[in-house]
């Protein structure tokens, strides 16, 4: 048996005004240690919302506080949002304090709100 930390992050974005995955969304995955952000991942998202692998995991995945930045107004943008957009940027800090666990950090976005939740 290893001692290997087995723990991991995903996400996957779906858009709930159109009742479909986010396809080709922007995310940058931050850690935060101190006042310093450090960028550990930038991807998009694909057809399915969802990143090809996870964003960090193994041993890269430690305690810690994170931020996935999700750039919301270019994808609303590129898809030419019938009534405009509100959200831009949207920042999502969290703790990982169990880092041997899965943790899946969603994001359900319209052009006028968004929520999230910790998934599995």
């Amino acid at each position: 048996m290893s001692d290997a930390p087995q723990g991991y992050l995903t996400t996957h974005v779906l858009d709930t005004a159109r009742g479909r995955p986010a396809s080709d969304l922007r995310i940058e995955l931050y850690r935060l240690e101190g006042g310093t952000r450090l960028r550990l991942a930038d991807v998009k998202t694909n057809a399915d919302g969802r990143c090809d692998a996870p964003l960090l995991e193994g041993a890269d995945f430690i305690a810690g506080v994170y931020e996935l930045l999700f750039h919301a107004g270019d994808y609303l943008r590129a898809d030419e949002a019938p009534a405009g957009h509100f959200l831009d940027r949207i920042p999502l800090q969290f703790t990982v304090d169990a880092p041997n666990e899965h943790y899946h950090v969603p994001l359900l976005l319209s052009p006028f709100s968004y929520s999230t939740y910790r998934g599995s």
